[in-house]
């Protein structure tokens, strides 16, 4: 154990080195074999990204300029069996450029909850019903419902954040279950760590939400 804190706080003493050469603050970086023991680092960075993909996916699903029948796809209607895609309960599919449909011939009970879903999804929609069949007017593309996709991409953003930060918690949590079997110095190293991996997966997300904001904008 010893040696391990040894390597560990020799590779920090190296990375603090790096600041006389130009870099404004010290990096840490563990080697996940290491701290097995402690704590699985791979795993750390795969429920990171995880948060990431997970962002990157509702973008690229729930948060375009143009409506379009995929969109609609994975809205979560809840109903008095549970909660379903609505994908799963209608037939979706798109009439007109200006219109998608909604056939929920195959659950007619469920309509008036797929209908409150499309209202509350948060995707600028206004669905009207005709018996079974939920028409859908597709938004015009103006700029206070592209300002309105903006504010919907960081509030998913900052909801991502927060998810993130409940990993990093749990992690550090983790980490402070073994101040009586290892030094503080190998514990804050460790915290150091995966707090400097929360901070990069921040910055891919703040990079995503630049780049989603630019593409909403136009």
């Amino acid at each position: 154990r010893r040696c391990v804190q040894q390597v560990l706080l020799s590779r920090h003493m190296a990375t603090k080195k790096a600041k006389g050469k130009g870099q404004s603050q010290a990096r840490v970086n563990i080697s996940a074999a290491l701290v097995e023991d402690i704590i699985n680092l791979e795993e750390t960075t795969e429920d990171m990204q995880a948060v990431i993909e997970a962002l990157k996916e509702d973008f690229s699903r729930n948060i375009s300029v143009r409506t379009s029948p995929g969109a609609l796809d994975h809205i979560t209607v809840m109903t008095k069996d549970g909660k379903f895609p609505l994908n799963q309960l209608g037939q979706i599919s798109q009439k007109s450029p200006q219109l998608i449909i909604v056939n929920m011939t195959n659950f007619p009970e469920s309509t008036a909850a797929a209908m409150k879903a499309i209202r509350e999804s948060g995707m600028n929609l206004n669905p009207e019903v005709d018996g079974t069949v939920i028409r859908v007017p597709v938004p015009k593309v103006t700029r206070e419902h592209r300002e309105s996709l903006v504010k919907l991409a960081k509030q998913s953003t900052n909801k991502s954040k927060e998810a993130l930060r409940k990993v990093r918690s749990k992690n550090i949590s983790q980490v402070k279950k073994f101040k009586s079997k290892v030094s503080e110095d190998t514990i804050r190293l460790l915290e150091k760590q995966i707090q400097q991996m929360a901070d990069e997966a921040v910055a891919e997300m703040d990079k995503l939400l630049a780049a989603k904001t630019k593409e909403l904008l136009g």
